[in-house]
């Protein structure tokens, strides 16, 4: 019955990112395209909030990852997390790829970056860990060859696809590739622990379930801050700085929680707003 109500809820979901009046949906800006306010940055080797080389900094209204600074990558790998924590949710950014990567940054760290859910907090973070433990939802440049985006990787933790527990570190999406300096919108739809699904420009790319703590690929850290086979159902947002400078001209949040949380919902009480513009619940009036 459970697994019912999601299908029927993701359904409900799903029908509302193809609809004509999402202006009237209650985006919520993360990025203010003024500054870097409501944000906590965390690079490897750093102190929190310690932003070297500016790595992330603001320019033209867009939020910006840039290595002008660096003479050595030296696996520096940065993320810039939004302060606040959610369980609920469609986050969506547009991004783009620019320019040449950090001096010795690795291979395939080349047009790399990524959306990470789910995640630990920032100030959890041991000051050497390279990634927090998180669901990431790798954005990839195009190389001119086949590379997917919105692809599914997992740093500390693990999901289940198809009913069986996924332990391999990364998954591809089924997206186009986008080569050059284009922008795309990638969208992650969220439902506590039960779904996750990717979007690349509007198109469903990837889906998965149960996603928990687990699995290796990532080193620095805490063990003893989580459980394996724990079940995620809230977290950290954060975006990543892997090597290559990376535009980010829109990072925004559609907040779902008490329309989908369980916790604080009679599910058959839920309905969607005749302009199907945000949740509602309650008894429909006639």
């Amino acid at each position: 019955m459970k697994y019912a109500v999601i299908v029927f809820l993701s359904l409900c979901v799903t029908s509302v990112f193809g609809q004509k009046k999402a202006d009237k949906q209650e985006w919520q800006q993360l990025f203010n395209g003024k500054n870097l306010d409501g944000w906590d940055i965390k690079i490897r080797g750093n102190d929190l909030n310690d932003n070297f080389g500016q790595t992330f900094r603001v320019e033209d209204g867009k939020m910006v990852v840039r290595y002008d600074q660096y003479d050595d990558f030296k696996r520096k790998y940065g993320h810039i997390f939004y302060k606040g924590d959610f369980s609920y949710y469609r986050i969506a950014v547009e991004y783009r790829f620019v320019g040449e990567q950090a001096p010795k940054g690795e291979g395939w760290a080349w047009r790399n970056s990524g959306i990470m859910v789910h995640g630990q907090t920032a100030a959890s973070m041991g000051k050497d860990q390279d990634f927090p433990a998180s669901i990431e939802v790798q954005l990839l440049g195009g190389d001119g060859k086949k590379r997917t985006t919105c692809n599914l990787c997992t740093p500390g933790t693990n999901v289940v696809m198809d009913g069986k527990l996924i332990t391999q570190h990364c998954i591809n999406s089924t997206s186009q590739t986008y080569n050059g300096d284009q922008w795309v919108r990638a969208e992650v739809l969220v439902l506590g622990d039960s779904l996750i699904q990717h979007f690349a420009n509007g198109e469903k790319v990837l889906e998965y379930n149960k996603p928990q703590w687990g699995g290796g690929n990532v080193s620095g850290h805490d063990p003893n801050l989580f459980v394996n086979g724990k079940l995620l159902d809230h977290g950290s947002i954060s975006l990543q700085s892997e090597s290559h400078p990376v535009e980010f001209r829109k990072v925004e949040l559609l907040n779902l929680k008490g329309c989908m949380d369980p916790k604080a919902l009679n599910f058959k009480s839920y309905y969607v707003k005749e302009d199907n513009s945000t949740c509602q619940y309650g008894k429909k009036k006639k």
